[in-house]
């Protein structure tokens, strides 16, 4: 069974950066993504990028282009998210997800496994 355990996160000043970490433990199948989530208080739950685990490709939201980064260590079996000149509406939580599936999806619903959620606070 898969399971992803994330760390990082914190508090954090508008500007400053933070780096998220969701590490997976368990049988995996040979091609899968990684994706990356955050949900503000009374809001959805917002893709925010992914990786597919056996080539390092990454797509990201339009919104956090140029601002993110995702990577991957194989030696590790980790997932990084790499955030940068943060800003106060970058506060939520955030999420690592697993698909096992179609891979690429900016849906929730199509993800497989979550992580435990993690906060990131940016104050203005």
């Amino acid at each position: 069974q898969v399971q992803l355990v994330q760390s990082g996160g914190g508090l954090v000043q508008a500007g400053g950066s933070l780096r998220l970490s969701c590490a997976h433990s368990g049988r995996t199948v040979s091609s899968y993504c990684v994706g990356w989530f955050r949900q503000a208080p009374g809001k959805e739950r917002e893709f925010v990028g992914g990786i597919r685990w056996s080539t390092g490709n990454t797509y990201y939201a339009d919104s956090v282009k140029g601002q993110f980064t995702i990577s991957r260590d194989g030696a590790k079996n980790t997932v990084y998210l790499q955030m940068n000149s943060l800003k106060p509406e970058d506060t939520a939580v955030y999420y690592c997800a697993a698909d096992f599936g179609s891979c690429y999806s900016v849906n929730p619903i199509n993800y497989d496994v979550w992580g435990q959620g993690t906060q990131v606070t940016v104050s203005s």
